[in-house]
């Protein structure tokens, strides 16, 4: 499996190496206000795929953090709940009861 893994990544190793080599050709952006950039065309779709990644990144950040925040709350809750079952049932918890109290019962 391992032998499987490093041959994938050597053939699409070259397989970008070759599409990078038969591109070199320079290519000329045209932007607002008569702004041009004049590069290889390989290095103009590594950089917007580079964007491409950022932004998809950024539009995953809310969500990401909004999950951390709510895994936190329901934490909190568990242990509160954790808490209140020792103390209903006049038990004093060691650590290794809190984590798993009353789950899985």
């Amino acid at each position: 499996m391992v032998y499987l893994k490093w041959l994938s990544r050597i053939v699409l190793f070259l397989l970008l190496l070759g599409f990078s080599v038969r591109n070199l050709e320079p290519v000329t952006l045209n932007f607002f206000l008569g702004y041009q950039w004049h590069e290889p065309l390989v290095v103009v779709l590594l950089a917007f795929t580079l964007m491409g990644v950022l932004l998809g990144l950024l539009a995953i950040v809310p969500m990401f953090v909004r999950q951390r925040r709510d895994l936190a709350r329901l934490r909190r809750e568990i242990r509160k709940k954790d808490e209140m079952f020792f103390v209903q049932h006049g038990e004093t918890p060691s650590l290794g009861d809190v984590a798993t109290a009353g789950h899985g019962e």
